[in-house]
């Protein structure tokens, strides 16, 4: 698996990367394969690179890839508003400040070490909709199986991608997006992919046409992306600290997209939200960072913030 990306796309990315190829070539594994010969994992990996490459380029980033500085018609895209290019508008999420008080909400708090800081970010996850999915997620933060781990994919306006437990060891960048299919998860395919979705990667059809999740290789979309719904696992919802991983997408990449400094998972913490979350006093009007909750932070942490 040469792309850490899981090679995202390469049913619907084969053809748009090959139509103009398809009169001279009837199977598109031509170009790569001899006639009659099996085409290996590196062979259709490569073909998947090459899709999705064109995919980026052709679709995504005209239909749905979500920037900093909004749309090129000025709409500013959020996770609580319906993309404009989709035909099946998506339902607006309801934001955190506003979750009733009886409610309970299901919540990975996410520390990443970024830019000589640490950030938090802060997933809603979704087990009534992708249980199995979920679960594994829990169990491996529970257990610390991402902490210390990198983000080893990063795409302007498309997405980041973490998870790899290859990535704890520096030397083998060479390797970084291969690991974590040693165990697969069933497709708990349902959700859209919007701004903020988190969802799990996984191998191509051709090689995977159950289109099972790797075991532990997660990635945040940048965008409301109607080419990818229906083909992944979404299970998880970014609801603060968004601009954070933004900014991961725009730093600078080798030619794997893979961030040249290393950005790293110290910690993922799960925890029930009971109840509405919090904005700071100071930045009410900005709505997409929130307060950490106490459940999420140690005993001397949750001390200092009641006396400050």
């Amino acid at each position: 698996m040469k792309t850490p990306l899981l090679t995202l796309l390469l049913a619907f990315g084969c053809h748009v990367a090959l139509t103009a190829q398809q009169s001279k070539a009837p199977d598109s594994l031509q170009s790569t394969t001899a006639p009659g010969k099996t085409p290996s994992t590196q062979e259709l990996d490569k073909l998947a690179e090459e899709a999705q490459k064109a995919l980026f380029n052709s679709v995504d980033k005209t239909t749905g890839a979500a920037s900093a500085n909004g749309a090129k018609d000025g709409t500013q895209y959020s996770p609580y508003a319906s993309a404009p290019a989709r035909l099946v508008p998506l339902q607006p999420l309801q934001s955190p400040g506003t979750w009733t008080k009886d409610s309970v909400h299901k919540l990975a708090v996410m520390e990443v070490a970024f830019g000589g800081s640490r950030e938090t970010v802060m997933i809603e996850l979704y087990p009534n909709d992708a249980p199995q999915t979920v679960s594994n997620f829990i169990d491996h933060c529970d257990s610390g199986f991402y902490n210390g781990l990198a983000f080893h994919r990063a795409i302007e306006s498309f997405l980041v991608q973490t998870g790899d437990p290859l990535t704890s060891d520096e030397s083998a960048r060479t390797k970084w997006g291969t690991g974590g299919e040693d165990k697969t998860i069933p497709s708990e395919i349902k959700l859209p992919h919007r701004l903020g979705a988190v969802a799990m990667a996984r191998r191509s059809d051709k090689v995977n046409p159950e289109r099972r999740s790797n075991g532990s290789q997660f990635y945040i979309a940048l965008g409301n992306f109607v080419s990818v719904d229906g083909k992944y696992t979404v299970f998880g919802q970014v609801v603060s600290g968004l601009e954070t991983i933004k900014r991961i997408s725009i730093m600078p990449v080798d030619a794997n997209d893979c961030p040249v400094a290393r950005i790293e998972i110290k910690s993922i913490k799960v925890i029930d939200q009971k109840g509405p979350m919090q904005l700071p006093s100071m930045s009410a009007d900005k709505g997409l960072r929130y307060i950490k909750p106490d459940a999420a932070r140690s005993v001397m942490s949750r001390l200092f913030r009641h006396i400050w």
